[in-house]
């Protein structure tokens, strides 16, 4: 799937540059072309006023049809060798009214643009002139055509991207969903076999302490296969004591550490602190929390659960002081598959992040490590 997703933006970004490429070029050719017409244009016009201000011939010949006709749209301003401007055509007459400096800013701006075209007045021979001008409406579409085919042909490879960046995540999602259903429905088998067997073995005579010491087990194996079933569906949030979910589950995991790890748990004073959650949900995001914390610590540290209430959300940081998560790794953490211990298939933090942020509308992330000194990650629960 990587693989074929991979070609597809290779394939799209091809597409995509021998587009804006080959506009770009034609855009060029036509931008020179029309730049060169324009020229002649300019040139035309001059020669026209050259020729009437040479003679006294009425403005219906030629040199008249080309002073009216055939510049209508290149704007163009004319000046001595004073540089003062004495004639300017094609150019917004309100603003040469109303705006002083209008034409000497369009002037600048026309000398950057193009070389003047030079020509001394017929008249006076000792009068030379420059005229300068600008660009016609057309030339300056087709100067920015490529800029705005560019900007389409990036906002189609944006959303075709996310389409597929889309579909995969839904695929990945039923994938999940798919999976747990199938575990959840492969354990009530042999549960209900083991619930059985555990109630034979309660009817026997001194094995009474083997039997609560399984019904335990089977107990936990519930859970699992509740947890599992849940995966995929709309799970009912009720308002629940966070701090005392918390306290269950980090009693769980004590039982399971060795004397040399610390548990402690701070509420700021509160005993009772309230969120819609899912129980056996949440559960599992905090066990897996603890036993990240448990795993990173290598049988020796301190795990502290703060837990504090806000006006619109309540803030549990779960904190080790175990061998931390390096910067590279930091926002690979809750990527499927990712794991730096020698067991496990690199699931619980990706599980949780998923239980939290889709089933609970919340947060869940690194609020900081530091490599040999510990790893904080933050839960954000709705109030």
């Amino acid at each position: 799937m990587f693989t074929q997703f991979f070609n597809w933006r290779i394939g799209l970004a091809a597409i995509a540059i021998a587009i804006v490429s080959g506009s770009i070029f034609y855009s060029n050719y036509l931008a020179k072309k029309i730049a060169a017409e324009e020229r002649l244009k300019i040139e035309q016009w001059v020669e026209a006023v050259k020729d009437i201000s040479d003679s006294t011939v009425s403005p219906t010949n030629l040199s008249g049809k080309i002073l009216v006709e055939n510049n209508k749209d290149i704007p163009m301003i004319a000046v001595n060798e004073k540089d003062s401007i004495f004639e300017s055509n094609n150019l917004d007459s309100l603003r040469i009214k109303n705006e002083p400096g209008y034409l000497g800013k369009k002037l600048k701006e026309f000398k950057l643009l193009h070389p003047p075209v030079n020509w001394t007045n017929p008249v006076n021979s000792l009068q030379k002139n420059r005229l300068y001008y600008g660009e016609s409406a057309l030339l300056k579409e087709v100067r920015y055509y490529p800029l705005i085919q560019l900007f389409i042909v990036a906002l189609f490879i944006i959303i075709t991207l996310i389409a597929i960046n889309t579909r995969n995540k839904s695929t990945q999602n039923q994938v999940w969903a798919g999976m747990a259903k199938e575990t959840a429905h492969q354990l009530g088998t042999p549960l209900s076999s083991l619930q059985g067997w555990v109630e034979l073995l309660k009817d026997q005579p001194g094995n009474e302490k083997i039997a609560i010491e399984m019904i335990k087990d089977v107990d936990r194996l519930k859970l699992v296969s509740d947890r599992f079933g849940k995966i995929g569906s709309t799970p009912q949030l009720e308002e629940m004591n966070v701090i005392e979910q918390v306290e269950t589950m980090m009693a769980y995991i004590k039982r399971r550490s060795t004397d040399k790890v610390s548990f402690a748990i701070d509420s700021f004073g509160a005993t009772v602190i309230l969120a819609k959650i899912n129980a056996p949900l949440f559960d599992w995001v905090i066990e897996n929390l603890l036993k990240n914390a448990l795993d990173a610590m290598e049988g020796k540290g301190t795990i502290n659960v703060s837990i504090k209430k806000e006006t619109a959300q309540v803030l549990i940081d779960v904190t080790d002081t175990g061998k931390g998560i390096t910067k590279q790794n930091i926002t690979r953490v809750f990527k499927p598959g990712f794991t730096t211990k020698k067991r496990g298939w690199g699931l619980g933090l990706s599980l949780s992040k998923r239980i939290i942020e889709q089933y609970h509308q919340g947060e869940l992330f690194v609020k900081n490590s530091e490599s040999g000194k510990g790893t904080t990650f933050r839960v954000i629960l709705k109030k």
